[in-house]
């Protein structure tokens, strides 16, 4: 599973934020290694720099291969924050769609061959 992070010029943290997003990301998204082929963390401040509640945003998508994309949105006041509900709202999803896509190819038929 390729991690990439994508920052806006008004977040601050540079290589060591870029490192801690990709580990958080790999360890709360290990269990769907061989579904997710590229996670994509975009981490932005929605009033560029100015002080406000839940200014920071991250949007996180997901690529089962095979699949459409799954994404998910967070704001916070700390970055870490947003990363962290953004992750949590995202292994959700990623669980309800790899599951319904199981439930599909691993059910039996009710037509039979007559």
């Amino acid at each position: 599973m390729q991690i990439q992070v994508h920052t806006n010029d008004h977040i601050q943290g540079g290589d060591s934020l870029i490192r801690w997003t990709q580990e958080e990301a790999a360890t709360r998204l290990a269990r769907f290694r061989e579904h997710v082929t590229r996670v994509e963390v975009f981490l932005s401040d929605v009033d560029a720099g100015k002080s406000g509640t839940a200014d920071k945003r991250c949007v996180i998508e997901a690529r089962p291969a095979g699949r459409q994309p799954v994404a998910a949105t967070a704001e916070a006041a700390k970055v870490a924050d947003a990363v962290a509900a953004a992750l949590d709202k995202l292994v959700r999803s990623l669980g309800d769609d790899i599951t319904r896509a199981k439930d599909r190819q691993g059910r039996e038929t009710i037509r039979t061959a007559e």
